[in-house]
């Protein structure tokens, strides 16, 4: 990470480390002392905690980088959000994908509601992976003989949850990139299959677990489709960091639930054939820079992101100063170097956290394998 860099990055993640902690031990807590006893009632609380840690994400990119996301739907889809359960699916395309879904979970007021199906890996991720492990994130081992029971179960607690939620689900299974569009490209043509342009193939057996589980209780797929401008890069954690903006278009369209098929086989082609669609729509994006379909809705940015990390801020300074008047830490040498260490620490966890959003990380050399294993 580069000195300019750094400069706001720190503080940056000064904030969000003092927060995030303080906010996963409440979490923790409340998980101790309420959970046993009452869920929906740790459910309501915990769902007012998080926001309190996840508004800082939306601040990063409504007030910080000036990201700017404008919606394509229809006036009932735009009005339904956030009124009623919903799993979302979306094609994988950027490294911050599930940040723009917070985003879009803020707007609608269910945030502190919305969860994913993600890779086992993230729950370790320092403030952040704890985070969402209190919340109820589904966490899976991409081992089908293991996940299986882990989707069944973590579909079960929805059942009875006492507000609105929002379930993420990439379909996908992994970030979109050239390489791996290459394999999926690859994978089609040996299979036969319509080779995709812009999308990756779909792995349906989660898709399939989920449509079977919740079919009683939720009542709408909203199928998300990214895409960005040709004049605006695609958005990165880096990019935010340092500032700088992003156009992000969301196309939404809502399905009904009870008009899905009803056997395995058919779900799984009602979500490919959905995937081909979602190809043929980003065509027409790369054609006319719009999605066109649907009325466009600009979704603002509310002061509610700004002022959590103002107050965040200003208990860390004020907090800071108190320690620093009570310790006396930076008038000797191991003060200093004590705090020193502390600030290097800091920027490595930022690091981290920047490395594990980038979509370059992830291997594509196994995405075929991973394809054939689950359908």
């Amino acid at each position: 990470m580069a000195i300019p860099t750094a400069a706001y990055v720190v503080p940056l993640g000064a904030i969000f480390f003092f927060s995030g902690l303080l906010v996963n031990l409440i979490q923790a807590f409340f998980f101790v002392t309420v959970w046993p006893f009452s869920k929906r009632t740790y459910t309501r609380i915990n769902k007012v905690v998080v926001e309190l840690l996840w508004l800082e994400f939306v601040w990063l990119a409504d007030w910080w980088a000036g990201v700017k996301i404008e919606v394509y739907a229809d006036a009932e889809t735009f009005q339904l959000m956030g009124n009623e359960h919903a799993l979302v699916i979306c094609n994988h395309k950027s490294d911050i994908d599930w940040l723009v879904g917070w985003i879009l979970a803020q707007r609608a007021g269910c945030l502190g509601s919305s969860f994913s199906v993600t890779k086992k890996a993230a729950r370790y991720l320092p403030v952040v992976g704890w985070s969402i492990w209190f919340s109820g994130a589904i966490f899976l081992e991409r081992s089908w003989e293991k996940d299986e029971k882990t989707l069944k179960a973590g579909f079960q607690r929805l059942r009875d949850f006492p507000c609105a939620f929002w379930l993420g689900l990439f379909v996908e299974g992994t970030r979109f990139t050239q390489a791996k569009l290459l394999a999926a490209q690859e994978y089609a043509s040996s299979m036969g299959l319509p080779t995709p342009r812009n999308v990756l193939i779909p792995r349906t057996k989660g898709f399939v677990a989920a449509v079977n589980h919740m079919r009683e209780f939720v009542p709408a797929i909203y199928d998300l489709t990214f895409a960005f401008p040709k004049d605006s890069p695609p958005p990165t954690m880096l990019r935010l960091l340092k500032g700088k903006p992003s156009v992000v278009h969301v196309h939404i369209k809502r399905h009904l639930m009870k008009d899905l098929p009803k056997t395995n086989e058919a779900v799984a082609q009602w979500c490919k054939d959905g995937f081909l669609v979602k190809d043929k729509l980003l065509d027409k994006h790369k054609d006319d820079d719009n999605f066109g379909d649907g009325e466009l809705h600009e979704i603002g940015r509310p002061v509610k992101s700004l002022a959590v990390v103002t107050a965040w801020a200003c208990l860390l300074i004020l907090g800071t100063l108190k320690f620093l008047q009570w310790s006396s830490l930076l008038s000797s040498w191991k003060g200093l170097t004590f705090s020193a260490t502390g600030l290097a620490i800091l920027t490595v966890l930022m690091q981290f956290l920047i490395q594990s959003t980038q979509s370059e990380r992830s291997n594509p050399a196994s995405l075929s394998k991973a394809v054939r294993s689950s359908q």
